[in-house]
């Protein structure tokens, strides 16, 4: 799920960076993208480490299908660590993708304001898959962290298995849905 958020943001500032590049992609050198994949998964196995050398612990989540870090324990190494995980795998990677896309937006905006028409209509198809792709952000992994945080500070017992189902899915199906969105909302794919 990590290497997930992670990638997305990646990706988000690698097209910012692509998009308002002034020289041409190029398509035979790959040194960015196994840039970008090992920094995903590095950053990505930084943040899941911890539990396997004693911050914190993974456990069963929900109703035992699945493993997640243990919500459930209400002590500081646990709760320092679910905070971490939702400042750096969540915050983090969201505010990249905002900068990412809201840069990428401004610059396509300017360069539309000297040709009218096609421009404008490229402006707005791409404000729309960028407004999607972060309502899927959204929706997929806000539900997990709230869950996650209100399991971590909350009451005991006051997130049921039954209740963090649903959220769990989402999240962890969430790198299904980003492709998708980009090959229906992009016309050159």
């Amino acid at each position: 799920g990590i290497v997930s958020l992670i990638s997305l943001a990646v990706l988000s500032y690698e097209r910012y960076c692509t998009m308002t590049g002034t020289t041409e992609a190029d398509t035979t050198n790959y040194r960015k993208t196994w840039t970008g994949i090992v920094l995903s998964w590095t950053y990505s196995l930084v943040w899941t480490a911890p539990p396997l050398f004693g911050w914190s612990s993974y456990g069963p989540e929900g109703p035992g299908t699945t493993c997640s870090v243990n919500w459930h324990s209400k002590d500081a190494n646990n709760a320092s660590y679910v905070v971490c995980l939702f400042i750096f795998c969540l915050v983090i990677p969201f505010v990249i993708i905002v900068y990412s896309y809201g840069k990428l937006l401004c610059a396509i905006r300017q360069v539309s304001g000297f040709s009218k028409g096609m421009g404008r209509t490229r402006e707005q198809h791409i404000l729309i898959m960028v407004v999607v792709m972060v309502i899927c952000f959204l929706l997929c992994w806000l539900p997990y962290a709230t869950v996650a945080l209100i399991a971590t500070f909350g009451k005991p017992g006051l997130i049921t298995p039954a209740a963090s189902i649903i959220p769990s899915i989402l999240a962890k199906s969430s790198t299904v849905y980003n492709p998708i969105i980009y090959i229906f909302l992009n016309k050159q794919v």
